[in-house]
């Protein structure tokens, strides 16, 4: 008996061939989005050598692609749900490959922060649409969405992972402004794909007359930039600063107008009423942390393999190589998991793997082999890997295909907001001073604050409710039970 339950839970969350048609070129724009996430890390060097730019300029270099991402999300996400997922999605990625264009022609800082906020802009129309599309090619089916979401994410944070190794080759073999060229063809074929595979989605209900919630975006973007800005001064202007405290009061009001605007308003970016869910408040939370700790980690890493342990770009590209390893066994292995076990136990245990890997990093100093780095390469990318499907699947859980896209919107954007605030962050314990001693410093202060915050993630997913299981959930669907409306 047991064996005809487990055959008949495989075979129903197997994919067809066209949903994993729609799986690929999905995943294409998932892959570029994440991709220049990562890239960057290791032209840091070459970008600060070359532009003459500091560490501010830096951070600000990896932060004006994430805030435009995580604030504009929400408004792509809701287009979506209005105007169709992939017309948003195919417009995404187009202006991504013109954004690419402009980083590659940088002349100066400046020119290539304002460059890599356009590629934010584009970024935020790719990643909720793309997820609402996949949503929608599974027919809200959990033990499918679980399959999908497990292929989707592994594909982006290998890309994630394997950015700093695609950056060092292209750094060695052509220069830093390679590893923006090279986001031309992955976009061209994206947007190939999608005309050939994926057919629009527009909810039947999709309110046509909705309009852009303008106040509550303006006011989105002056928080997160007001406070993210702000960050990555403190550490060199001191808190006393007026360019800090301004720009901290300046982020609290925006942030308080935001909430107050978004209660009131009759189509608003951020549907408050989502976080009535348990489920879905959990979720966000939970990706908050676990994006918070890996971007801020990795920026610092960036600098203490390159300053302190004197790599060059491609070294230390090869040094990140076993985050590659461990984010596709986990990904592909957390689909499965979550459709026979649930979307709780994988997270809460991707969350302790993750926290234990950060906290192996406490340890290191200015003399510390990298080959000690290969433990903490491996359990982070394996507890993120199991615990970022499973918080996937357990949101897109709580709501129907009309509010996917916006939904989906809603995580993404506070889990690429957390990537911004860890950068500006963990990037400020480095930046008082760039000697060896400071950026080592940063190193473990970073790793200590993220333990604590994954053992709050891994708390706040004990306190989730839990998705069904495979079985489950194809019961209670033939049944007519409690767990067949969960299931949508």
């Amino acid at each position: 008996m047991n064996g005809m339950n487990s055959n008949l839970s495989s075979s129903d969350a197997r994919l067809s061939a066209r949903q994993m048609l729609v799986v690929t070129a999905t995943s294409v724009g998932f892959v570029v989005s994440q991709l220049d996430v990562s890239i960057v890390n290791v032209a840091l060097a070459s970008i600060g050598h070359d532009l003459h730019a500091g560490v501010a300029n830096l951070q600000w270099t990896v932060d004006s692609y994430a805030l435009a991402f995580s604030a504009l999300m929400l408004s792509a996400g809701s287009l979506g749900d209005r105007f169709g997922a992939r017309r948003m999605f195919l417009g995404g990625l187009a202006l991504f490959a013109l954004a690419s264009l402009a980083c590659a022609f940088s002349r100066d800082a400046p020119q290539l922060i304002a460059a890599r906020a356009l590629q934010g802009i584009g970024a935020a129309g790719m990643l909720p649409n793309s997820l609402a599309l996949l949503n929608a090619a599974c027919g809200h089916d959990r033990r499918l969405r679980a399959r999908a979401v497990g292929l989707w994410t592994a594909a982006g944070a290998v890309s994630i992972a394997a950015g700093p190794i695609v950056g060092g080759v292209l750094i060695a073999a052509f220069g830093w402004r390679s590893i923006f060229w090279v986001n031309l063809p992955i976009c061209a074929a994206g947007i190939a794909a999608t005309f050939m595979w994926i057919e629009n989605v527009r909810p039947k209900h999709a309110q046509r007359a909705r309009g852009i919630d303008l106040p509550g975006q303006a006011l989105a973007i002056v928080a997160l930039a007001a406070f993210v800005g702000a960050v990555i001064e403190l550490r060199p202007l001191g808190l006393a600063h007026p360019v800090v405290w301004g720009g901290l009061a300046l982020a609290l009001a925006a942030g308080g107008a935001f909430i107050a605007i978004e209660r009131r308003s009759a189509s608003p970016m951020l549907p408050l009423s989502l976080f009535g869910e348990r489920t879905f408040s959990a979720a966000v939370v939970f990706g908050i942390g676990v994006n918070l700790t890996y971007y801020g980690m990795v920026f610092v890493l960036s600098l203490y393999l390159q300053r302190v342990l004197g790599h060059s770009p491609l070294q230390t590209g090869l040094a990140f190589l076993p985050l590659t390893g461990g984010f596709l066994i986990s990904n592909l292995a957390s689909g499965p998991v979550v459709a026979r076990f649930g979307s709780r136990g994988p997270m809460i245990f991707g969350a302790l793997l993750d926290a234990a890997g950060f906290a192996a990093l406490g340890f290191v100093d200015a003399t510390t082999p990298t080959a000690l780095l290969l433990v903490p390469f491996l359990l982070i990318p394996s507890g993120m890997g199991l615990a970022v499907p499973a918080m996937t699947t357990a949101l897109l859980g709580t709501v129907g295909q009309q509010r996917a896209g916006t939904a989906s919107a809603v995580l993404n954007t506070a889990r690429q907001a957390a990537g911004a605030i860890g950068v500006a962050a963990f990037g400020a314990l480095a930046s008082h001073g760039e000697g060896a001693e400071t950026i080592v410093d940063a190193v473990r202060w970073s790793a200590g604050i993220s333990v604590a915050l994954l053992l709050c993630a891994a708390l706040t997913a004990r306190y989730m409710r839990n998705s069904p299981n495979a079985r489950q959930s194809h019961d209670a669907t033939r049944a007519g039970g409690p767990l067949a409306d969960e299931a949508e």
